[in-house]
């Protein structure tokens, strides 16, 4: 084995350009193919993070407006959910729907603390809605049922926004101090961390009972959130949305079909567009990194077509002293082998070192749109045995695009090839 080695190290050596030129199409295409990999998982990373907003089994249903004629009204009217679109929903729906909540908006209030302020809206929310949002509490709690049944005055606000508040001050201090909404005041019982990196959201919640009474909604529902069971398949999810929609729009006087007088936020069916947008991403880098890869094969079966052509001559003289086939289609694998393996396994190292930098740099950038910030990158890395199984990827396909001329280097007959110029 050793005189083997020795020889494929005194063949490159002789030919350093060529070796060096099928080398770096080998180490070119793994790194490629490591790097688009490690990019494209950093991009979905980064887009789950930014879109996990809510719990799968989760939807959301807003009023929207008519886009159809029916019953005597004209297209276009808007559909404001009520409490008997809420007891229906209950009702009617219990075999699917589980925890149901509701949430009620009063906009443009002004909140107080001593000489500090701001502008933000007053959402009255269910205890449920901080699970179904996945609101990470800082401090203190989120609206509790008690604050419902009771109508307390009570407030949940970013960490941001208690920073506006609370000046130069420990933020957690805030907690049960008394703020001023307007000509009201409130007691401030929780913080949560804002999901807009740093960029207040504007949102403001109390309890939803305590929002309908203090500005006089009267029977106005405003947004339904409830969690549900039993949809397991888009189809499954897309037939009980039509179902729904159909029952509630009867309530309201619109036709059974209109499919704007409702919106529906569903948390299950996101995931799967959201699952198949990523797997349409990978599977589009695996092509382009395969092919990549296959450019580092085709260079490595060309320097074993040349290897053979300008070692006819050589091969030849084995043969007449009595070298077996065998032992010249060896030597030929054997070398595309070893070039395969030693290139590849530098494009390996460099790939993996290409994206922990991406990770040390574009993993920690957050773009701030000025609406709202979301990360760049999240873990841009690719997995050891993805990096492993790419590399004997290329080795196996080098090996493969040695055996064609090294079998022609074995089949060749000792007297044309001592003919051979």
């Amino acid at each position: 084995m050793k005189d083997l080695i020795d020889e494929i190290w005194s063949t490159a050596r002789h030919n350093k350009l060529r070796t060096a030129l099928t080398g770096f199409s080998v180490a070119w295409g793994i790194f490629m193919l490591i790097v688009l990999l490690g990019a494209g998982n950093g991009l979905i990373n980064a887009n789950e993070k930014n879109n996990d907003s809510n719990v799968d089994n989760s939807m959301t249903v807003y009023g929207g407006y008519t886009s159809k004629a029916y019953n005597g009204y004209d297209k276009g009217r808007e559909i404001e959910l009520r409490d008997e679109d809420f007891r229906t929903t209950k009702k009617n729906f219990g075999d699917v729907v589980d925890d149901m909540g509701a949430e009620i908006s009063q906009s443009s209030l002004t909140f107080t603390l001593g000489e500090n302020y701001l502008s933000a809206s007053l959402d009255g929310v269910y205890p449920n809605y901080g699970q179904i949002n996945k609101m990470n509490m800082c401090a203190g709690r989120f609206i509790n049922e008690i604050d419902n049944q009771e109508r307390r005055k009570v407030l949940v606000m970013s960490n941001t926004q208690a920073k506006e508040l609370m000046g130069n001050n420990n933020i957690d201090g805030i907690i049960g101090k008394h703020v001023d909404v307007d000509d009201m005041s409130f007691e401030v019982v929780g913080l949560y961390e804002d999901k807009m990196n740093g960029m207040s959201s504007g949102t403001i919640y109390t309890a939803y009972n305590t929002i309908r009474t203090l500005y006089n909604k009267g029977d106005k529902a405003g947004n339904l959130v409830f969690t549900f069971h039993g949809l397991n398949s888009e189809k499954e999810n897309d037939d009980w949305e039509k179902s729904y929609k159909a029952t509630i729009n009867k309530l309201h006087g619109a036709d059974p079909t209109d499919e704007d007088a409702l919106w529906i936020s569903n948390g299950f069916t996101q995931m799967l567009q959201m699952q198949q947008g990523s797997t349409i991403i990978r599977t589009a880098l695996w092509v382009i990194g395969l092919l990549t890869l296959l450019s580092g094969v085709v260079g490595v079966g060309n320097i074993m077509l040349i290897t053979v052509k300008e070692r006819t001559r050589e091969f030849g003289i084995r043969k007449a002293i009595g070298a077996k086939p065998l032992s010249i289609l060896r030597l030929i694998i054997t070398e595309s082998i070893v070039i395969t393996t030693f290139f590849g396994y530098i494009g390996m190292v460099l790939g993996m070192m290409a994206n922990l930098y991406m990770d040390a740099t574009l993993g920690h950038q957050v773009i701030d749109s000025g609406l709202f910030k979301a990360t760049l990158f999240v873990d841009p890395t690719v997995g050891l045995g993805t990096c492993i199984g790419a590399t004997f990827v290329m080795i196996f396909a080098g090996t493969i695009a040695g055996i064609l001329p090294a079998r022609k280097a074995a089949k060749i007959r000792p007297i044309e090839a001592l003919r051979a110029e």
